[in-house]
């Protein structure tokens, strides 16, 4: 567990968290990042989606913006107060920005982002120059949430390899 964040998850959250890591296997399956996001208020999902930057030729795709474009339509309103937003991925900066101007009351995220982690390396989330505040529970379900992750990127360094690597060749892997 990070400083700063709480690890205090309950019933509710290890239920949505399994439902966006079956979103975030969608993304996997279509060859995308597997990260999957649900925005959910009073237990009731307003939106999810999972990662598509790559089949919609989108950077902005990330599956914390198309829940959110999906739960602002569901309530009529960009801002989604007394939402929380379930994420197996600790968000980027692009999607914390999102989050906040939302008004998103809480993120529960999975696995950790040690490069690019809007709260745990760039403390985004929890700048005080921010006219909203976010709570922030990270480490929800993370063995599962980075397992996935992993695997993920295991099999494409392995493509990768076997790419470069002509078959029948007796050139050493790399």
């Amino acid at each position: 567990m990070k400083e700063g964040f709480v690890t205090n998850s309950s019933t509710h959250d290890e239920q949505w968290m399994r439902y966006a890591l079956s979103l975030a296997e969608r993304a996997y399956q279509q060859g995308e990042v597997p990260v999957g996001a649900v925005v959910v208020r009073d237990n009731i999902n307003l939106g999810e989606g999972w990662n598509q930057p790559i089949s919609g030729h989108d950077p902005t795709a990330h599956a914390e913006v198309i829940a959110l474009r999906q739960a602002g339509k569901q309530a009529r309103n960009y801002r989604l107060p007394g939402a929380t937003l379930y994420v197996t991925l600790e968000p980027c900066l692009m999607c914390a920005g999102a989050l906040i101007y939302a008004r998103v009351e809480r993120i529960v995220f999975g696995a950790y982002d040690s490069k690019t982690g809007a709260g745990s390396v760039f403390h985004l989330l929890e700048h005080p120059r921010h006219n909203h505040r976010l709570h922030i529970e990270g480490g929800v379900l993370e063995e599962q949430c980075a397992a996935q992750l992993q695997a993920f990127f295991r099999e494409r360094r392995a493509e990768h390899r076997l790419a470069r690597v002509p078959l029948g060749s007796n050139a050493p892997e790399a």
